[in-house]
């Protein structure tokens, strides 16, 4: 007669899906992190060249950037983040020069909660 209990103990049927079932959360955790903190990196960056082309066309393109309006304008199309458009602002009697500044608040989705993550840059140009 066969003992039940020691063939269960040496069977290995399942545990694949077993191990998928501890991995496999924290493995698409990790993914969906990782495609959020690509998304803010390149709200970053995009916020950065944004305010800096809108500072360089400030002082050196003056047929297209000619007042506040017309610089913003510009600053807003240099803008290809995944958020929606940030608040910028100009000033063009800076002490450095032309100052763009740019501010957005981007948004993370955890589920549960919401996170919200301040992002701001400033840019002069002479």
């Amino acid at each position: 007669m066969r003992n039940f209990y020691a063939d269960a103990w040496r069977d290995v049927r399942g545990t694949t899906a077993i191990e998928f079932a501890i991995v496999g959360p924290a493995f698409i955790t990790l993914v969906i992190a990782l495609v959020y903190l690509c998304m803010c990196l390149f709200a970053i960056g995009s916020i950065h060249y944004a305010v800096e082309a809108g500072a360089r066309c400030a002082a050196v393109r003056t047929t297209e950037c000619t007042d506040a309006t017309s610089t913003l304008a510009y600053t807003k199309s240099q803008y290809f983040g995944p958020s929606s458009t940030p608040a910028f602002t100009y000033n063009p009697a800076a002490a450095c020069g032309h100052s763009v500044s740019g501010s957005l608040s981007y948004a993370v989705d955890l589920g549960l909660r919401n996170v919200i993550i301040p992002i701001t840059a400033t840019a002069c140009f002479p």
